[in-house]
Parts: structure tokens; C-alpha cells; sequence
């Protein structure tokens, strides 16, 4: 048993043992799978995919090549010393001749943990969760989101926490996108990303 286990552990390294039914969108060694618009602000350092700028004039985000419709996404992430503004963007598109994207956001930052941002559509935060969500949350540590998007449904969890349940009801919005990864303009910053994997639903 225990030599079957310290195998067991073996296959699963340097990338995480995934769960059931879930693929890997990164696979802890280079960027395969994604693309950047500035490839200098994104780069791979101890199994994370790092977001790292002194300053930007423009969101930048890193997509990954296929889109995804309804889904569970799992992605652990932090922003280094409470720094910045991030998000991990799904089901979104490209917005023509610019650096930004279009689409939902599960939002981190402050003001803004927990929360499910519109970014360059309607441009506003959709939902902000109860204080009381957020009360695991380590700023400048390791946390979790779970987003789970099902038709017109979405729901956001925190370290496990319910932070939105939100019901679309507009016409026209996308159901169907990229995901993507961001650090945001203004200021120098550093968002880390791991563990990011996937269960695509029927």
C-alpha cells in the first residue's frame, strides 16, 4: 500500500491530482493552451502561472484557446501582499482592436472579493456577496474560487462560501467564451494562479 501510494504521488506531480470528472486548463510547466496579448507580463514559476507588472495602461489578460459553455472552474489563486486588482474571466470574447476583454468576471481585490463583475459590457458589478462570505478570506494568501455556470445560471464560491447566485435575464448575453486570467491597470502588482481545472456539464 504504501509503495502503490508513493506512486500514486509520483504521477501526480509537478500538477495536482485532479478531481473526478475534472480536466487541468494548465499544466504547471508552460503556457500550452492559452494566449497573451503581452507575453512579458505572464510566465510559469514554481507550478503557478504568474500575472506580474510594474505598471500597465490597459487590463491584460490571458485566455485560454478554447471557449467553454456550462462548466464548474476550479482556480486557487492570491494576490502577492494585498496588491492590485485581478479576476478570472469566463465565458468572454475578445473585444475588437483592444487589450480588454468582454464578458463575466469572478472578481478579487479589494472592494471587490466575491463579487461577479460585467467587465467591458454593461461594466458593473452584477452581484457583491454578504459580508459574512468572505469571512475566510486571507487577502494576501492562497484562496479558491469555484464558478459554476449553467445555462443562465452562475454561482461564485469562496473557499468553499456562496458569495453570488445570479440568474441572467438579460437577452443577447453569451453563454458560451473563453476563460481568462487578469491584472488589471494602474498599478504594479502580482496575481498567482494554480490548480485551474475544469468539468465541462451536459
Amino acid at each position: 500500500m504504501r509503495v502503490a501510494g508513493l506512486i500514486m504521488l509520483a504521477a501526480c506531480l509537478p500538477v495536482f491530482c485532479a478531481e473526478p470528472g475534472f480536466t487541468p486548463l494548465f499544466n504547471g510547466k508552460n503556457l500550452d493552451g492559452w494566449d497573451a496579448d503581452v507575453p512579458d507580463v505572464w510566465s510559469v514559476r514554481d507550478g503557478m502561472i504568474v500575472g506580474k507588472t510594474a505598471t500597465l495602461n490597459f487590463n491584460d489578460f490571458l485566455r485560454t484557446k478554447k471557449s467553454y459553455g456550462d462548466f464548474i472552474l476550479r482556480v486557487k489563486f492570491r494576490l502577492v501582499d494585498d496588491k492590485g486588482n485581478s479576476g478570472i474571466q469566463f465565458r468572454s470574447k475578445a473585444v475588437p482592436n483592444s487589450h480588454e476583454v468582454s464578458g463575466y468576471q469572478a472578481d478579487c481585490g479589494e472592494n471587490y472579493w466575491g463579487s461577479l463583475y460585467d467587465e467591458s459590457r454593461r461594466k458593473k458589478t452584477l452581484v457583491q456577496p454578504p459580508a459574512p462570505a468572505l469571512a475566510g478570506l486571507d487577502k494576501s494568501g492562497w484562496n479558491e474560487y469555484t464558478i459554476t455556470a449553467r445555462s443562465n445560471h452562475i454561482t461564485l464560491e469562496l473557499n468553499g462560501i456562496r458569495t453570488v447566485d445570479y440568474t441572467e435575464t438579460e437577452p443577447g448575453i453569451d453563454r458560451t467564451g473563453f476563460i481568462a486570467l487578469q491584472v488589471h491597470r494602474g498599478f504594479p502588482m502580482e496575481a498567482d494562479f494554480k490548480d485551474i481545472r475544469i468539468k465541462e456539464l451536459k
